[in-house]
């Protein structure tokens, strides 16, 4: 197995090969990110919603030993990534790190929660700070009005549009 330092320094590579092909080839690239993901998180998310989702994200958390708080309420989760360890790592790296590196995150989460019905806001913050929010609400109108306050908001290939 790819230790996770050199994994998200090929993912980094990836990234930056097929965005300089086209935009495209980026986005055909977390689709197919996108759906291998779905195999772990489809039905866990549609059976158990939020409460599933958060269960999934902590495990993450411990897995890949993230800095990250999670909040959910009835009808929303949050997911406040204080040092994201995949970024750090790229960072912490002698190639240059790809400018959008943070998008592909968005780019596979965004449309498993579309394809569910959910209302995802992905706030990078700072492309070049390892941090971001994650927040998934069941209302569109209220997941418009807090994307309306991100500082950097992320968009996804097929985003739907609220």
């Amino acid at each position: 197995m790819i230790p996770s330092d050199h994994f998200t320094r090929f993912y980094n590579e990836v990234f930056k090969f097929l965005e300089a092909r086209s935009e495209a080839d980026l986005q055909d690239y977390w689709l197919a990110i996108s759906a291998n993901q779905e195999r772990h998180t489809l039905d866990l998310f549609r059976q158990q919603g939020l409460a599933g989702m958060e269960q999934y994200w902590l495990h993450i958390r411990e897995e890949e030993n993230c800095d990250l708080d999670i909040e959910r309420g009835d009808e929303w989760l949050e997911l406040r990534m204080k040092k994201c360890p995949s970024l750090s790592k790229v960072l912490d790296n002698d190639a240059e790190p790809m400018g959008r590196y943070c998008d592909h995150c968005a780019g596979w989460i965004g449309p498993i929660m579309d394809k569910l019905g959910y209302h995802l806001v992905y706030d990078v913050i700072d492309r070049k700070q390892p941090q971001c929010v994650m927040r998934v609400f069941t209302d569109a109108e209220t997941a418009a009005e807090v994307e309306a306050r991100a500082q950097l908001p992320m968009s996804w290939p097929g985003k739907c549009k609220r």
